[in-house]
């Protein structure tokens, strides 16, 4: 039995079984699609991660809306931040090292991937340290 026998004699039933087919595979996978932008649930941090030190930057405002590596949209009000290993969802506690200034922030980003950076903080955040004016400040995180 052919193609041409099941949907009729025509040369465009190649086709059409092929146009029927490429219709299902996009059905089928539309469930596979990323994530809708809600925030990330909360992580628990790794065993054996005990914090890290070394330099904190924020986001420019033009990141503001863009997904970040979690799908959420980034927020630069939210208390938020990039780090490169720590799950989604973890909560950290940065203190800034020359004042003493501490916020806590919920991972859901990736990066920074600048030499000597650890963390790259929201807008709110880098507020909440008063760094906006240097841009960058020596930070230790830890668990919170």
């Amino acid at each position: 039995m052919s193609v041409r026998s099941i949907f009729g004699a025509g040369p465009a039933a190649p086709r059409l079984v092929r146009g029927v087919l490429v219709l299902l595979l996009l059905t089928l996978t539309a469930g596979c699609a990323g994530r809708d932008g809600r925030q990330v649930e909360r992580a628990s941090v790794p065993s054996g991660w005990h914090g890290e030190q070394g330099q904190a930057s924020f986001y420019a405002d033009r990141y503001h809306g863009r997904r970040t590596a979690s799908g959420e949209a980034h927020d630069r009000n939210a208390l938020t931040a990039a780090h490169r290993s720590l799950p989604f969802g973890t909560r950290v506690r940065v203190t800034r090292l020359d004042n003493g200034r501490e916020t806590v922030v919920r991972i859901n980003d990736r990066g920074p991937f600048v030499r000597g950076r650890v963390i790259d903080l929201s807008r709110r955040a880098a507020e909440e340290l008063d760094m906006l004016g240097q841009g960058v400040a020596e930070v230790r995180l830890s668990p919170e």
